[in-house]
């Protein structure tokens, strides 16, 4: 799979689901762990320097307990989840 097999928006979705992912489970170093990356590739993912691959979205939607389509269609995280900080409406400020 290469990186292209993904749209922007598709991608964005995927760096949404992460985020809240990071704020749903703990440290950034745990999230990576899970995701069976290194912290720093997962940085560069989130800034954009790097893709999110089809295989990153492949275990982040394993991860998050939500199909593939759902995940990079956006709806693999609640509605109105922040795009920044993966803040969602359901959580306390």
């Amino acid at each position: 799979m290469r990186a292209e097999d993904l749209t922007y928006e598709e991608q964005k979705n995927v760096r949404i689901a992460i985020r809240y992912l990071r704020r749903r489970c703990g440290p950034w170093e745990m999230v990576a762990k899970v995701l069976c990356m290194k912290a720093d590739s997962l940085s560069k993912i989130l800034r954009g320097s790097r893709a999110a691959t089809a295989r990153v979205a492949f275990r982040v939607a394993s991860f998050a307990g939500v199909s593939v389509t759902d995940l990079v269609k956006g709806r693999g995280v609640p509605a109105g989840t922040c795009p920044f900080c993966g803040h969602a409406p359901d959580e306390a400020p």
